[in-house]
């Protein structure tokens, strides 16, 4: 075929005068190359030199330290080859190949769709071919060209039926059989039955049913009983390895609290361990209370401190009672027990529907809790019991058992009996004082002394007298039947555990009730006691009249002896104030009188020492109980002389309490 463009002249020669244009010299003119001022200037053979670099496949940024673990040798080898391929680029494709099945498919698919166009496109060409192949074949003879148009088509075949995978399918739905059925039924039996019924004959038909009927009962009884039993033993098997997962992982989570908290409260922890006042130098007869930890628990916020007690096995661990002074409000009370490891939250919690007033923790089993009402009961809890319910104690009191028919203001445990049983004393409001004894699962009580206004009644008498109520009372450290007794009206009776019909003495002690007694823990003879008419007096219970008195101008709440000096005792009062008194350096005035308490309107109501810790408790009526640390002039020791040892123990204790005793006497007696 003949092309038109390729005869047209690629370009015009220079003789038919075509413009070229102004820049055409300057383009065709050589140009100058011009160098930079800072570039190198080379010599000759400095250019000729020739510089090889060898080009290799290796990746520059693959590592060459990499170490595995050689479980052959047991240790770390480095690995001598190391991936030198970087895939900078990657493309998931959708290519198949050509002789693949699945491209024969696409083929056969393709093929199909077009072969209606085809054939009329085909039809077409055919008609306007046959001239020129008529043409052809005559220069050519009859021979046939290889590319003609017959023989491209006779090319395609058509597509025949693959003869050896090629099967037919036809699916025809089953018909289910129809059946029948047909069932037939016998008649009931019958039977004539003629009787005559009379009265006795009704009667011994309606026992029989009765006697039916009680069977029958019997027998559910048994079967329910039976499947109670069942159901017990499952539950006691899945509550035993629950509590079994359950403790595991109760205790894992108390230490972790213990540790979080002691981070966060790390500063309280530091000054409670190391500080000391530095100040105290400088002051000889004053000392101070630092602040330490506050406790406190949502759930009993609107109730009141009315008892505090130190664990004597555990020094860390002291229980508080809550309840309420205000009688016209009364509800419910809770037993909580505090760590000094755990400030925020109480070790154990239990609530009780009556308030608590006092409690009592057992000197050598330190899991018996001693508890007192306010309805009258008294109980006893054990913070061992895993079974049956923890908040429920182990022994209560009831009206049967002799419960007291008031408050219950203080309990006490004593020595065991001779049987080797638990006991404890209680006094109430009701004029009793009585002695409780843990036998098997019950408390069995026996009444010690009634008071009254003229004096102890004994139980074989029944006579008509007015019954005072008893606050307070405390045993002697040293001598087991001695007890003293306070009472609302404001005395004071020693009393023995061997005359239950006459107190041994009566102290004319306060003008108001006595709210709280206590020997002391180093002298036989000393004892204190505390009164809502803001006095506190220390007495000697061989003489009738007190040895010291002190007004703090407040209604006193409760006092308690130093576990570590003979002459060292603290009080607190419902202004919210903490008295801390030393009588071997002021026997007049207190060294240390400290508010603690944010609001004004807070009243202080116990106080403890911690009996080896420098530190006291102190709780107040709406709630909280706040630890103290005594400065070193509150804990004054003797000064050691050059050359001389400094002398300890009780001894020396009592030897302190009984020479301000003889210096008092002295004052008393006249010359």
């Amino acid at each position: 075929s003949f092309c038109p463009i390729a005869k047209a002249p690629r370009c015009r020669p220079k003789e038919e005068g075509v413009d070229q244009g102004d820049g055409w010299d300057e383009w065709a003119q050589g140009k100058a190359l011009i160098k930079p001022p800072d570039q190198l200037e080379l010599t000759e053979e400095e250019l000729k030199e020739e510089f090889t670099k060898i080009l290799t496949a290796n990746n520059p940024h693959a590592p060459q330290n990499i170490a595995r673990y050689s479980f052959k040798e047991r240790s770390y080898k480095p690995i001598s080859s190391v991936d030198q391929m970087a895939v900078h680029f990657v493309l998931e494709g959708n290519l198949i190949h050509v002789d693949s099945e699945e491209a024969r498919r696409q083929r056969a698919r393709q093929d199909q769709t077009d072969e209606n166009p085809v054939i009329e496109e085909t039809s077409e060409i055919v008609d306007a071919a046959a001239a020129e192949d008529a043409e052809e074949a005559e220069v050519l003879g009859e021979e046939e060209r290889p590319d003609s148009v017959e023989a491209q088509i006779g090319k395609k075949e058509q597509k025949v039926t693959n003869q050896f995978n090629f099967s037919e399918r036809a699916s025809q739905t089953l018909n289910n059989p129809l059946r029948e059925r047909s069932c037939q039924t016998e008649p009931p039996p019958r039977c004539n039955f003629s009787a005559t019924a009379n009265q006795w004959v009704i009667y011994d038909a309606y026992l029989e049913e009765l006697e039916k009927q009680e069977k029958n009962k019997d027998k559910q009884k048994t079967f329910s009983a039976k499947k109670e039993e069942d159901k017990l033993k499952k539950n006691k098997m899945v509550t035993e390895t629950q509590s079994d997962d359950v403790t595991k992982v109760v205790k894992v989570v108390k230490i972790f609290e213990r540790m979080v908290n002691q981070n966060t409260f790390d500063d309280i922890a530091q000054d409670f361990k190391y500080f000391e006042d530095a100040s105290d130098e400088f002051r000889e007869q004053e000392g101070t209370l630092l602040p330490l930890w506050k406790f406190q628990y949502d759930k009993a916020k609107r109730l009141s401190v009315t008892a505090l007690c130190w664990n004597k096995s555990y020094q860390d661990l002291f229980a508080v009672g809550m309840g309420s002074y205000d009688f016209s409000k009364q509800g419910h009370g809770m037993l909580l027990l505090y760590t000094l490891k755990n400030s925020t939250c109480p070790e154990f919690v239990y609530p009780t529907s009556s308030g608590i007033m006092c409690l009592h923790i057992h000197d050598r089993l330190s899991h018996l809790v001693a508890v007192g009402f306010y309805d009258g009961c008294v109980a006893v809890f054990d913070l061992k019991a895993e079974e049956g319910g923890a908040a429920q104690p182990a022994f209560k009191s009831t009206a049967k058992a002799g419960k007291h028919t008031d408050p219950v203001w203080q309990v006490r445990w004593q020595n065991d009996d001779m049987d080797n049983n638990h006991n404890f004393y209680s006094i109430s409001s009701d004029g009793r004082v009585v002695s409780w004894t843990l036998i098997k699962n019950e408390l069995v009580f026996s009444d010690v002394i009634k008071l009254s206004l003229e004096g102890a009644l004994p139980e074989c008498l029944e006579v008509v007298e007015q019954p005072t109520c008893g606050t307070s009372f405390d045993f002697h450290p040293k001598i087991d039947f001695l007890f003293l007794v306070g009472t609302e009206e404001g005395k004071i009776h020693k009393c023995s555990k061997a005359y239950s019909s006459q107190f041994l003495e009566t102290y004319q002690a306060h003008n108001m009730a006595v709210d709280a007694v206590k020997w002391n823990q180093f002298h036989p003879k000393v004892f204190l006691s505390c009164s809502s008419d803001w006095t506190v007096k220390i007495w000697d219970h061989t003489i009738r009249t007190p040895m010291f008195t002190f007004d703090l101008n407040s209604a006193v709440g409760d006092v308690a002896w130093s576990p570590y000096s003979s002459t060292v005792f603290a009080a607190v009062t419902t202004d919210g104030k903490v008295h801390v008194f030393d009588l071997s350096i002021n026997k007049y005035e207190a060294i240390c009188q400290q508010p603690v308490v944010a609001k004004k309107k807070t009243k202080l109501t116990h106080i403890e020492f911690n009996p080896i810790h420098p530190i006291i408790v102190v709780g107040d009526d709406r709630g909280y109980v706040t630890c103290f640390k005594l400065s070193p002039n509150l804990r004054k020791k003797p000064k050691e002389k050059k050359g001389q040892e400094v002398p300890k123990g009780p001894e020396v204790e009592e030897a302190k309490m009984e020479k301000l005793l003889r210096l008092k006497l002295k004052q008393f007696i006249p010359h």
